[in-house]
């Protein structure tokens, strides 16, 4: 890596940490503009800071908002939101009047969150995909996500960057990029980039732009961006929480999912968003099985007596992340965790059978979506996206629609080749793939390295992916959960814990027992190559 140096110090004095719910009181008191005390503030300690009077949900609010002005719009530019709420403050001067009358509605009350752009919000603020065509498109109603956070007591302060189309458009492209969006900066090294899709949802967290942020996952789009900016990821299993009002682009494999800066912070979002959803008969899988509370299984001994396989077929991309992998294995044995080498099975097994799937899904999940937004609908169709953006200045500049192209192609859901597609793929990461793992190793978890250090983000070649563990777990549905391991140079990597359908409780207890043993997690730095 070649030179880095921090940007201007009249930048970072935003940036400092000031720990501890008293200092965050007194700070706000007394520098109004000063937007540090909110750097690495947990859910815990804002509820505190609410109960204790300390500071406001407006205020806040109002300090997020100050902070998306200065770091993401201006100062180091890191361009992860697309659009803020103009009511978030009307909406925090109102959750303040209900916490004034001893009235919190949960423990996600008065908690800014940034929504991934392709999640329905029935406001001023548009759901776009990070697409031209979709400029203009405000949805008539709210997705399951944004009204259970609503409910919940959060504040939708904004919109957050991503690849456009959730990375589901172009055989070539740089993650975080969109037509609307432009490119979203990795805030630890600025010309790295920040994975995708959910890009700007990793960025936000990061970089301490709200308290939690929600992204969406068909195949490494929550787990990616949360290695390549240091955060906590949960890609849960599909159907734990509902995909209406979401854009598709796979009915078997998308699922959103909370993004945070600690273990604790995802798991309390986590429970707020599952539950039965007549508009998404995924989620009938869940009966019986989601919680609206996961927080029981934040143990700091979570990782005694567990019993891992780590799946050796899964590094090999980087000399680097194999060793800190094997520090891992050590961090794990000490806390009372037993690590085996287990084997998966290659994804050329089922990776070409999840593409034709998403192709198949994609073209019958986007058609339903834009017919379901009605006359206001600027496309009805992915025919006519197609259409739209080879008149466009800015939607094929850098990149095809290829992936487009191919999905107009398919035939409907009917098709013997989409089914055929469809069992191959689960026989190989369910049946003989996790499943057989975890019965076969008598494993509470499997675990991988989430991915590479961030590469240099590149308009012209694309992405310089070289390797990562987000496949099986998400062409099984299955759920994982990344936490930070440590750093390459200045840039974060992530240790991913997996396992069975519905296992969201036991890797919540690994995934927790790991963070706070280790304390990986580091504020971004903001560098700059010379």
């Amino acid at each position: 890596m070649k030179k880095l140096h921090y940007v201007p110090a009249s930048l970072l004095v935003m940036f400092s940490f000031i720990p501890g719910c008293q200092t965050l009181g007194e700070n706000k008191q007394n520098d109004k503009e000063d937007t540090s005390w909110l750097v690495e503030i947990t859910i815990p300690q804002l509820q505190h800071g609410y109960q204790e009077g300390k500071f406001t949900i407006t205020d806040v609010v109002s300090a997020y908002l100050d902070r998306i002005n200065e770091i993401d719009r201006n100062g180091p530019g890191l361009n992860s939101i697309i659009i803020v709420n103009p009511d978030a403050l009307r909406i925090a001067e109102e959750l303040d009047r209900e916490i004034k009358a001893g009235k919190p509605r949960s423990p996600m009350h008065g908690i800014p969150v940034v929504l991934k752009d392709n999640i329905d919000t029935h406001d001023k603020m548009p759901n776009t995909a990070g697409s031209v065509a979709l400029r203009s498109s405000f949805p008539g109603a709210d997705s399951w996500v944004a009204r259970k956070l609503r409910e919940a007591g959060a504040v939708i302060i904004a919109k957050a960057n991503l690849s456009e189309w959730a990375n589901f458009r172009a055989d070539v492209s740089s993650s975080g990029w969109s037509g609307i969006g432009g490119q979203t900066k990795n805030p630890y090294v600025l010309d790295r980039n920040p994975c995708g899709s959910s890009s700007g949802s990793g960025v936000a967290v990061s970089a301490n732009l709200c308290a939690v942020a929600i992204g969406t996952e068909t195949d490494g789009s929550i787990v990616c961006p949360s290695n390549n900016n240091g955060i906590v990821g949960i890609k849960p299993t599909v159907g734990l929480i509902s995909r209406s009002g979401i854009i598709p682009i796979s009915f078997t494999q998308d699922t959103p999912g909370p993004m945070a800066r600690t273990v604790e912070d995802a798991a309390i979002c986590l429970g707020v968003l599952t539950g039965i959803d007549p508009e998404d008969s995924k989620t009938d899988g869940s009966a019986g099985r989601y919680l609206t509370d996961y927080t029981k299984y934040l143990k700091k001994d979570g990782l005694k007596g567990k019993r891992i396989g780590i799946i050796k077929n899964s590094g090999g991309f980087s000399g680097r992340v194999d060793n800190l992998m094997k520090e891992v294995v050590k961090e794990l044995t000490a806390q009372g965790a037993e690590v085996v080498e287990v084997e998966a099975p290659p994804r050329r097994n089922y990776g070409d059978a999840s593409y034709q799937v998403l192709l198949f899904e994609f073209k019958d999940g986007l058609n339903k979506y834009l017919a379901g937004l009605g006359d206001k609908a600027p496309v009805k169709s992915l025919k006519e996206l197609i259409e739209f953006n080879k008149n466009d200045s800015v939607e094929l500049r850098y990149f095809d629609q290829k992936i487009f192209e191919q999905a107009e192609a398919k035939a409907d859901l009917n098709s013997k080749e989409y089914k055929d597609a469809l069992e191959k793929m689960h026989k190989a990461t369910r049946d003989e793939g996790i499943d057989r793992l975890m019965n076969t190793g008598k494993l509470d978890a499997l675990m991988a390295p989430t991915g590479s250090a961030a590469w240099k983000t590149d308009l012209i070649l694309g992405d310089h992916f070289v390797g990562g563990s987000s496949s099986l777990a998400a062409i099984s549905g299955y759920p994982s959960i990344t936490v930070p391991m440590g750093f390459i140079e200045a840039l974060p990597v992530g240790i991913s814990f997996f396992g069975r359908a519905w296992s969201e409780p036991v890797l919540i207890e690994i995934a927790y027992g790991y963070e706070q043993a280790t304390r990986h997690r580091k504020s971004p730095g903001y560098l700059v190559t010379d």
